[in-house]
């Protein structure tokens, strides 16, 4: 599977991916270069001297630009209800908006769905109902396993009802029990260490090699389809947001990509971003953090903070912020 064909589409057997598009990306950018013209317009006018003296400093920036995003870098185009879904493999398939990810099954029994983020919400019900009718399996979701806790990839998980089966990690049960959110109904069924999900003659194989993205992230193998699942620790095509994928054991998420490619698979499905992922994502990911790693090193050994504290005097927060976004940068993107 190449970075510029990701995924085969499953309108190669007639489902509604065909219909006229449009693009999610270019109406969210549109949305917001709406908002943020409105907020400025609201921002001028409060009786705010701080606001007055924000507005009228001179940075000494220059405005944000970008590079032009690289094909590789995007998935497929959005259909009319603002989503994609595809087939992965045999009766695996994974569902986008372009900004998260969500994987399902289907069985005989019934379909085995792997996250649920809020963003694509309901979406995920039009999409397992057009692959199920399409290819004559139950579309009932009978079971679902949280990658991990947090409520962005399983805020939608009530959608489904309270007789599925939620399938999760130890930890990742207590840490919904703590959150009590009645969006996110915690998994009744959890392992330690390695657990083996059977569904309809299919099965997957859900691992915890410790803390990494969240202390309860676990890695989703489906070996029949050779496909890996793990949430939030390699972004195919893009790099972390800031604070590595905002990490919560930073060692632990260095470490997971190696344990990754431990396992024999093909694609990989990140969580994020609008496009499947290849072991050669991996392997970029893990050249690209050893950079920034190394560049950490060497700045933390010859770094004279002094110039930033003087510049921005009685914020030493400022200076702060100034000293270690100058170590995190990478050498390549200097």
């Amino acid at each position: 599977m190449s970075i510029e064909q990701p995924v085969s589409s499953i309108d190669h057997i007639g489902l509604p991916n065909a219909a006229p598009s449009t693009s999610r990306r270019s109406f969210l950018a549109g949305a917001g270069g709406a908002a943020v013209a409105l907020l400025g317009g609201q921002l001028t006018r409060l009786d705010n001297p701080l606001v007055g003296d924000a507005l009228a400093a001179d940075t000494g920036c220059p405005p944000a630009t970008f590079a032009p995003l690289p094909a590789g870098a995007l998935g497929p185009q959005l259909n009319v209800d603002g989503y994609f879904v595809g087939r992965i493999s045999g009766d695996l398939y994974w569902v986008t908006d372009s900004v998260y990810i969500a994987m399902f099954l289907t069985t005989r029994h019934g379909v085995v769905l792997v996250d649920a983020p809020p963003s694509i919400g309901h979406n995920l019900l039009r999409a397992i109902s057009a692959v199920t009718e399409a290819n004559g399996r139950p579309s009932r979701v009978t079971h679902m396993v949280y990658s991990h806790s947090h409520a962005d990839h399983t805020g939608a998980s009530f959608l489904f009802g309270s007789d599925v089966v939620r399938v999760g990690h130890r930890i990742c049960r207590e840490l919904m029990l703590r959150d009590n959110d009645p969006h996110r109904p915690p998994p009744t069924v959890t392992f330690e260490d390695h657990h083996v999900l059977r569904v309809g003659g299919e099965q997957l194989h859900l691992d915890y090699h410790g803390p990494n993205h969240s202390p309860d992230n676990i890695f989703i193998h489906v070996p029949d389809h050779d496909t890996l699942m793990l949430v939030d620790v390699v972004n195919p095509g893009w790099v972390p947001i800031y604070q590595s994928n905002l990490t919560e054991d930073i060692p632990g998420y260095l470490d997971a990509p190696a344990l990754a490619l431990e396992s024999s698979w093909k694609q990989y499905v990140g969580g994020h971003v609008g496009r499947l992922g290849t072991r050669a994502d991996i392997t970029l990911h893990q050249q690209y953090m050893a950079d920034v790693g190394a560049s950490i090193r060497t700045t933390l050994a010859t770094l004279d903070p002094t110039p930033f504290f003087v510049k921005y005097g009685a914020n030493g927060w400022a200076a702060t912020r100034a000293t270690s976004t100058r170590s995190r940068t990478p050498r390549l993107l200097r």
